[in-house]
């Protein structure tokens, strides 16, 4: 799993590559921390176009980001999911909680 982060003006892009399971979520969820811990929040956006893989670990983290930045006032969004994953989020109720693009 390679997670990279862009930081724009007005947003934070989130590149993810591989699969997000539970042996990559430890390290997704550290370097995912900065993000979430700025005062200054930001929109961020979720970039899934090579994401090929999401456990039930990797839904927790999102989870979680998408409630520390709801909290600041600012939005989370999904792109370019693959029709697997986005089914988990069907099946798991996550596609209500998500903006998807």
């Amino acid at each position: 799993m390679k997670t990279t982060i862009e930081e724009l003006d007005e947003k934070i892009i989130v590149t993810m590559t591989g699969s997000l399971d539970t042996a990559a979520a430890i390290e997704t969820e550290q370097t995912l921390k900065p993000i979430t811990a700025e005062e200054t929040a930001k929109d961020i956006e979720f970039e899934c176009k090579e994401l090929e893989y999401i456990a039930s670990s990797g839904l927790r983290i999102l989870l979680d980001v998408l409630k520390k930045t709801k909290a600041k006032g600012k939005k989370v969004t999904l792109r370019n999911l693959n029709d697997d994953i986005k089914n988990v989020f069907k099946i798991t109720g996550f596609i209500n909680l998500f903006e998807f693009e």
